[in-house]
């Protein structure tokens, strides 16, 4: 737990360092200017978001014969959405997920499966929105430099939908390279044929959760859609707050850009990383003062409340035990995020 403590810690210290940095001492007279009740508002966006999202993994679930209620998949939506924001690249979300949906009575495979196949509508619905707004920044000119501001994201977007692909289509040649790349390393006892069956089966379980109704699974990226939509929402909101008119594509742009730098950096959250974009990015198009304030309040909203209200339902749903298989040691007291019931809805 101590090796994670340090760099959330340090995230935190970031998170508010960068955007104090860039703000300088014009920083406090720009925050005075935020109308504040609105903060309230756009952490009412947030609760929304989740709900969409935890309505995706019911459908995907109910898909594959698991009814779950709207607060259990709530509870675990927000759960994994904090331990993404409090783990190194977000290592933590998909081993929370597939934690806590076990304890709904879902099998590990389909539960990874549901996980995989959520990240993949993402990647589905980020890659028509870069397609949007290429053609929006021909049209309108909202993008100032629409080559390498729309090229990386897209490109990012395009490996992961591609690695994907291949290792659903290839899974064999998969499992047996990853087992000579073990060995090499010296990580044998990490591989062997459990740890190949279980690809299998997760490889089978994605499979089937592809092939759930195709009404279900636009269903599915409908409530994608949606999400990523009001999440991306808040920062403009937050700049029109402020006062400065700026292009809403720019902004979601900035945003897809900014995240991207973040994860790259490695750090909880993408902190630091995340700011320091961000603010070349805004700061292009404003005053940095303002860009600063829009920053500082934006991340409030998406990564700090993320920590405090989802840590506190990651605390109620498995404390110590989950927070141990996050930070990669094994549970002194398994029965507590093991199977469980299944809830009745």
């Amino acid at each position: 737990m101590r090796h994670l403590r340090w760099p959330l810690l340090l995230a935190l210290l970031l998170a508010a360092a960068v955007p104090l940095a860039l703000g300088g001492r014009a920083l406090p007279a720009e925050l005075g200017r935020f109308p504040w009740p609105l903060f309230l508002g756009l952490l009412g966006m947030i609760l929304v978001s989740w709900n969409l999202n935890a309505a995706r993994i019911r459908l995907l679930l109910a898909g594959t014969g698991r009814r779950l209620g709207q607060r259990r998949a709530l509870a675990v939506l927000m759960a994994t959405e904090f331990a993404i924001c409090a783990t190194p690249g977000g290592a933590g979300g998909p081993v929370t997920q597939v934690a806590l949906l076990r304890r709904e009575g879902v099998p590990g495979a389909r539960a990874a499966a549901v996980y995989a196949v959520d990240q993949l509508m993402d990647l589905v619905f980020f890659l028509n929105a870069l397609l949007a707004l290429a053609v929006y920044a021909v049209v309108r000119a909202a993008v100032p430099h629409p080559g390498w501001e729309l090229a990386l994201p897209a490109g990012l977007v395009a490996g992961g939908l591609l690695a994907l692909a291949l290792l659903l289509r290839h899974d064999r040649a998969v499992i047996r390279g990853t087992g000579r790349l073990l060995r090499r390393l010296g990580l044998r006892r990490l591989w062997g044929p459990a740890a190949a069956r279980h690809l299998l089966r997760f490889r089978r379980a994605v499979r089937a959760t592809l092939r759930l109704h195709p009404l279900r699974l636009l269903a599915v990226y409908l409530l994608c859609t949606a999400h990523w939509l009001v999440r991306y929402t808040v920062l403009y909101i937050v700049l029109r707050g402020l006062g400065v008119q700026v292009d809403w594509a720019y902004v979601f742009l900035a945003q897809m850009l900014a995240l991207s730098a973040g994860q790259a950096s490695l750090m909880p959250g993408g902190a630091g990383g995340t700011e320091v974009a961000a603010g070349a990015l805004l700061g292009a198009v404003m005053p940095l003062k303002t860009a600063a304030t829009a920053i500082l309040i934006w991340r409030l909203v998406t990564y700090h409340w993320y920590l405090v209200a989802g840590g506190a339902v990651f605390a109620w749903t498995g404390g110590r035990a989950l927070w141990a298989r996050v930070s990669g040691r094994r549970p002194k007291s398994e029965h507590t995020i093991g199977p469980a019931e299944p809830t009745r809805t």
